[in-house]
């Protein structure tokens, strides 16, 4: 019967320990291993709230920049607008100018032709006042003789003093 007490001593020994070992890990895992569990998962919850943080200042961020984006876009087409209105702002004036120089020089070009063309028709009136001249007196040389020589002289003279001749 000793024999048997002690087996079952050594039994309910071996239940004991395991007991006491199983209480041992479970005070040591909640005394040690839960914090260590609740410290990483406060930090990596940390961690995720940081990052998600960060997300939500990047989006704001990323939806700035578009917006800014847009309006640069939109200030762009306006001055791209603007220049091209100036341009044919611009381009008008210098067309505008150039007709009005063409139109006086033109108007310059037609006083200048007219002009020319009186001092042409002066200068052949001349001539032709010369040649006719030249003709006349040789032929005056050879049809006018003394007589109406002095018949021509009297007759002008008379016109001058009755203010007929011009």
């Amino acid at each position: 019967m000793e024999s048997s007490f002690f087996e079952s001593l050594a039994a309910w020994s071996e239940i004991v320990g395991g007991v006491a070992f199983v209480i041992v890990a479970v005070i040591l895992f909640r005394k040690l291993g839960l914090p260590l569990i609740a410290n990483a998962e406060t930090a990596r919850n940390a961690e995720l709230q940081n990052t998600e943080h960060r997300r939500e200042q990047l989006r704001a961020e990323v939806s700035k920049a578009r917006g800014l984006v847009e309006e640069a876009d939109r200030e762009a087409l306006a001055i791209a607008e603007r220049a091209g209105a100036d341009a044919r702002r611009e381009a008008e004036a210098i067309v505008a100018g150039a007709r009005a120089d063409g139109a006086r020089l033109v108007a310059n070009a037609e006083g200048e032709l007219e002009r020319a063309r009186n001092a042409a028709r002066d200068h052949l009136r001349i001539e032709l006042i010369e040649q006719a001249l030249l003709r006349a007196r040789s032929l005056a040389g050879e049809r006018v003789n003394a007589d109406v020589d002095a018949r021509l002289v009297a007759k002008t003279v008379d016109d001058l003093a009755s203010g007929r001749g011009a």
